[in-house]
């Protein structure tokens, strides 16, 4: 307490005023010097921790300046369309009659990409489920998943319920949508999403390394696996990753996502599709975790992707699946998808 008091009767004194001015001063006269210093790292130089910036360098050579200054940006507000209920051109017009600047995005059809963020209950036709805030690079999960009319479908990880919507818009007169959520708050949030939109799931709330807690024993044909992960291909929208994330905890992901992998693909029908998911840039948590599976996984192939989707030009192959990256001119976020079937033992 004595010292705290000491404090506090120093930083009003002139001594300390003098201290101050004299950094200050210092500063004003070596300002090129120190920020040149700065900038020799390109940890310090785009505010991100040094393990980071060096595990993108050598993930991607050729783009990781760019994932990291992507870090700094603000984020981009984009808007999903119903397309059951209107068209991304039509509804651009309802927005601008109602005085919200958009443009639509050329790879994908329900996206829509505000020029400045703006309060949901502003958007024409929100609270009726005509329009949805998603990414564009999470609008890709539905589309590739493509679930067909009659086919059960397991959204694993759905909420908050922005990909189990979409699922459902795309594909009506599926035979179940089973959404599962590990955590309880997070689940109801899907369940007010899901009731926003006018779109039946079912909702429950487990574990999908625990099928018990969840599973009938009846296969699913399709399958999304949005695991986990460190979250590093959306830093611009959460930046206290930058501050949190540790490391050790890739490893920690990947083990957690291998897990989730195993237990999912299980329940899958022969000849049904898993689509594996992250909106991680990191190859550990994606095409590595993919690789290992695939290696111990007789009935799993890589599997190509819905051939009528459209990815943007910038999206880049990897061994197993796709990578977006932040900062690309695609403007998404960074996401990584890979498609995998469940073929017949024997064959």
């Amino acid at each position: 307490m004595d010292r705290a008091v000491e404090a506090v009767r120093l930083i009003g004194s002139p001594h300390a005023a003098g201290l101050v001015n004299a950094v200050l001063r210092r500063f004003v006269a070596e300002r090129a010097t120190l920020l040149g210093k700065i900038d020799l790292t390109c940890a310090a130089r785009t505010a991100h921790p040094a393990w980071l910036a060096e595990e993108l360098s050598r993930a991607w050579p050729d783009a990781a300046e760019n994932i990291l200054a992507a870090g700094n940006e603000p984020p981009p507000m984009v808007l999903r369309v119903d397309l059951t209920r209107t068209s991304a051109t039509h509804y651009l017009r309802e927005l601008t009659r109602a005085g919200i600047a958009g443009a639509l995005i050329e790879w994908a059809p329900a996206a829509v990409r505000l020029e400045h963020p703006e309060a949901v209950g502003a958007l024409p036709g929100f609270s009726q489920g005509r329009v949805s805030v998603q990414d564009a690079g999470a609008q890709l999960a539905a589309p590739l998943l493509d679930a067909r009319p009659g086919m059960r479908v397991l959204d694993a990880c759905a909420a908050p319920g922005g990909k189990t919507g979409h699922i459902l818009e795309l594909a009506p007169g599926l035979d179940e949508l089973v959404a599962v959520e590990i955590d309880a708050a997070r689940a109801e949030r899907l369940r007010e999403t899901l009731t926003r939109l006018a779109r039946p799931a079912t909702v429950t709330v487990a574990d999908v390394r625990h099928p018990q807690m969840f599973w009938d024993g009846r296969p699913f044909d399709r399958i999304l696996l949005d695991v986990p992960c460190s979250a590093t291909g959306v830093i611009r929208r959460h930046p206290d990753i930058k501050l949190l994330r540790r490391p050790a905890d890739i490893a920690t992901f990947a083990r957690v996502q291998l897990e989730m992998l195993r237990a999912a693909f299980a329940l899958l029908s022969d000849g049904g599709r898993l689509l594996y998911s992250t909106c991680s840039v990191l190859p550990a948590e994606n095409e590595e975790v993919l690789q290992s599976f695939l290696e111990d996984e007789p009935q799993a192939r890589a599997a190509p992707f819905a051939p009528a989707l459209g990815w943007p030009a910038e999206a880049r192959k990897r061994v197993v699946g796709v990578q977006l990256l932040p900062g690309d001119r695609a403007g998404a976020d960074g996401f990584y998808y890979a498609c995998l079937e469940k073929t017949a033992l024997g064959t």
